[in-house]
């Protein structure tokens, strides 16, 4: 039996990393420490750089000629709401059979705006006309009736002055007589009676027709045709109360709520100058029309109704509005008139106890010292150092110095 050699050992030795090899790792991983803290060095710069270079983002605003030379006493807001406003409902419940208008149609004082069913009191009236008729034509047959109860009476009276016929017959026809010349009178005022039901059926009628209380717009559509309509709001949810909303436009007027520690200020006939929020560039002269002669206990405020002096398509009933109550101009507003202008309150800085601006130049910021003059709302007027037409800043997104380039931020 031949002998099995012996099986080679396993040679571990080759897989030895040698100290040459081990110094160069440590090397190499040493150099790529050092480019990624250089490149995080290089990115960090660079990002300092590039913030240093990006220009500071502005807002800015036109300085412009004052509309008023009266200052602003004080500011409120509110809403413009119509004198003027009207739930056009039925005086009946009944159901809808027509409507005849949408929401934004002008109407006509008594312009028709929906019918309610009338077929019941349509009966109504037609059974009183029947009524009224069967009774005029009972009064001709009485007075055919009359006439001969006159022969007969005539004949009674001749009869017993010829001793002919006893009292008593002569009796009995003037009794007859009398007794239809009744029966007519009633049946007249039957016929009269009659004529007072047939008007008020014929209201009933009319009340199934909703017309217009006034000449205006119609800016809520409230009910359908086959729905219920009632004025006392009877079955609940299932029936409506109105039929539409009319507003008068040309009634439209401001209302706001006014503190009452300022209302002293506020005074019947002063000028406003109001401002819609939907329009923040159109000034609107108005007039206050009356203070409310009562306060407001938990807000601690007075109504005033201001009304405008002109009307425009544009004002709308609820829309939000800022108002402005004038004061008497100052005596000197002649002569600081024609260079007064009017600019934001915010772009005002004060520099060490001076008043001043930042101009914008096209790409660059130069500071503007001004003299203020009245404040005007949010506003306020500056009566040297600013001309019409010149560009200011209002806000920026970091600090200014004079000369430095911006950008408007968009």
């Amino acid at each position: 039996m031949a002998s099995t050699p012996n099986p080679p050992k396993p040679d571990l030795s080759s897989l030895r990393i040698s100290d040459a090899h081990r110094r160069g790792g440590q090397s190499g991983k040493r150099v790529g420490i050092a480019v990624l803290v250089i490149l995080i060095l290089v990115g960090v710069a660079g990002a300092i750089w590039a913030f240093r270079s990006q220009k500071p983002q502005v807002q800015v605003a036109v300085a412009e000629k004052p509309d008023s030379d009266r200052p602003a006493l004080l500011n409120a807001s509110g809403y413009i709401t119509p004198r003027r406003e009207a739930t056009v409902s039925a005086k009946i419940t009944g159901r809808v059979t027509g409507v005849f208008f949408d929401e934004g149609v002008h109407v006509r004082d008594g312009q028709v705006l929906a019918t309610l069913d009338d077929s019941d009191v349509q009966r109504a009236l037609e059974s009183a006309k029947a009524d009224r008729d069967a009774t005029q034509a009972s009064i001709e047959d009485l007075e055919v009736q009359l006439k001969f109860s006159d022969l007969e009476l005539d004949r009674a009276e001749k009869l017993e002055e010829q001793g002919v016929e006893s009292p008593e017959f002569l009796d009995t026809a003037r009794a007859n007589d009398n007794s239809l010349r009744a029966k007519i009178s009633l049946a007249k005022a039957q016929v009269v009676a009659g004529d007072s039901r047939i008007r008020e059926a014929q209201q009933a009628v009319d009340n199934c027709i909703v017309r217009a209380p006034f000449d205006g717009i119609i800016v809520s559509k409230d009910a359908q045709i086959g729905e219920m309509v009632s004025p006392n709001s009877a079955g609940g949810g299932f029936t409506r109360t109105g039929i539409a909303t009319e507003v008068d436009m040309n009634s439209l007027e401001i209302e706001v709520d006014v503190n009452e520690a300022y209302i002293a200020r506020v005074v019947p006939g002063q000028p406003v100058t109001a401002v819609l929020d939907a329009f923040p560039d159109w000034q609107i002269p108005a007039r206050v029309r009356i203070v409310i002669p009562t306060a407001d206990r938990e807000k601690a405020t007075v109504k005033v109704r201001i009304s405008f002096l002109k009307l425009d398509p544009r004002m709308l009933p609820d829309m939000g509005i800022k108002v402005a109550f004038l004061g008497d101009a100052p005596p000197d507003a002649g002569k600081t008139a024609s260079s007064a202008v009017v600019i934001p309150a915010g772009a005002v800085h004060d520099d060490s106890g001076e008043k001043i601006v930042f101009l914008f130049k096209g790409d660059h910021v130069e500071r503007q010292a001004i003299t203020l003059g009245q404040a005007r709302g949010s506003d306020v007027e500056v009566v040297a150092g600013l001309s019409a037409g010149d560009t200011v800043v209002v806000s920026s997104s970091a600090a200014l110095a004079d000369g430095e380039s911006v950008a408007i931020q968009k």
